[in-house]
């Protein structure tokens, strides 16, 4: 069983330093290796061996910008039962979500049968996350921090259907280098976002339009209950909600900035009493 992709690196002569090149597409293969064998096995992998029941192929090259076409290939029958079983469609918005995740942006709109997929996964989609921000994501970059080039993960339901699912670039690159920083800021928000599994999501300030990461110090697990509801009930009470009806939350956080004063994540670290 294979599912078809490709990677794209943005080009106008077609060629690409072939060391960061290299560096690059392994960065893709080892990204979307990772995120299909968590999906399918319920486990982040921690090392690639020739064994592996699902693994990546690189197959043909393609004109236009440089680009080959390579696949996820399942060699396990168990495995391809829970494929089948989870559907092409959702499969692939699971690994966008997850590159989205890495690089703390907002993925798009789940449908209701990924999220509930993502939500079994619990704990194991952050182990996930932390994983694809170690190697795989800075390997992605080399051609975009070294040439300025651009990077796709497309997904190729067929010859003329091809969606982009993942996108990478000098921009994105800053992730890389992004620090916590020690002293908490005191911020009102509402909740957009939330993994009832692992308290990661998205929040959005007092005042303004655009949603940044957040998530705990702490594994979630041993956050206090009243806490976790306190969010949880937030993002139902804004749900649907006009804008001049949204309640909002006042609480303590590290923001987590990129080496250009953005903040793309906040560590919540206390909660202000309404």
């Amino acid at each position: 069983m294979a599912i078809n992709l490709d990677v794209v690196i943005d080009s106008d002569d077609n060629t690409v330093d072939m060391k960061a090149g290299l560096d690059s597409m392994q960065g893709v293969s080892d990204a979307v290796r990772f995120a299909a064998e968590t999906i399918l096995t319920e486990h982040t992998p921690q090392r690639h061996t020739h064994k592996a029941k699902v693994r990546t192929t690189l197959k043909k090259s393609f004109k236009g910008s440089y680009g080959h076409i390579f696949s996820i290939d399942i060699n396990d029958n168990d495995l391809l039962k829970r494929y089948r079983k989870i559907g092409s469609q959702t499969f692939i918005e699971l690994i966008s979500y997850f590159m989205s995740e890495s690089l703390y942006q907002e993925s798009i709109a789940l449908s209701p049968k990924t999220k509930e997929v993502l939500e079994s996964l619990g704990e194991t989609a952050e182990d996930l996350v932390e994983q694809l921000r170690k190697s795989a994501l800075e390997n992605i970059h080399e051609v975009s921090t070294k040439f300025n080039q651009n990077v796709k993960i497309r997904y190729r339901k067929s010859r003329d259907k091809i969606t982009t699912i993942a996108s990478f670039n000098r921009e994105t690159s800053k992730v890389l280098t992004a620090r916590t920083l020690d002293d908490p800021l005191t911020i009102e928000i509402m909740v957009t976002r939330l993994n009832i599994h692992t308290g990661n999501g998205r929040l959005q300030l007092k005042g303004s339009e655009d949603t940044v990461a957040f998530g705990f110090g702490i594994p979630y697990k041993v956050v206090a209950f009243q806490a976790k509801k306190v969010f949880s009930e937030n993002l139902d009470q804004n749900n649907g909600t006009p804008s001049d009806k949204w309640k909002y939350l006042k609480i303590q956080a590290k923001p987590i900035k990129q080496t250009d004063g953005k903040i793309i994540k906040y560590i919540v670290t206390g909660l202000y009493e309404n």
